[in-house]
């Protein structure tokens, strides 16, 4: 298994950025005739916390996602960090040429390396 690091440029001040997830999601409801006492609390899923970035990077998030996937997933790892997940090296330098086709310097993948 190969993890890579994903950074994107961030739409205000154009710095390397990756999103990081602070806290778990939070859900309740609402309810028309009663009160309804149930939170739950949820970690995002890879994709999930990188749709939540549109408007905060130069790119749109589901281009990135789709590119992505055809090499591996994206992944929250330890409920904190965005990261990729791939097979084989291959796979990992198949994503770096596609992301720079596709997206220029705006979006740069990193491997994680191991130790």
């Amino acid at each position: 298994m190969i993890r890579a690091k994903i950074w994107f440029r961030c739409a205000v001040v154009h710095d390397p950025v990756c999103p990081v997830v602070v806290e778990p999601a939070k859900i309740s409801w609402e309810a028309k005739f009663r009160q309804v006492d149930l939170t739950i609390e949820r970690a995002f899923k890879g994709d999930e916390l990188l749709r939540r970035m549109k408007g905060w990077i130069t790119v749109d998030p589901n281009k990135v996602i789709g590119v992505v996937n055809k090499f591996g997933r994206l992944k929250v790892l330890d409920d904190r960090e965005l990261v990729i997940e791939m097979e084989e090296m291959s796979d990992f330098e198949g994503l770096q040429k596609s992301a720079e086709e596709a997206f220029g310097g705006q979006v740069d993948v990193e491997l994680i390396k191991k130790g």
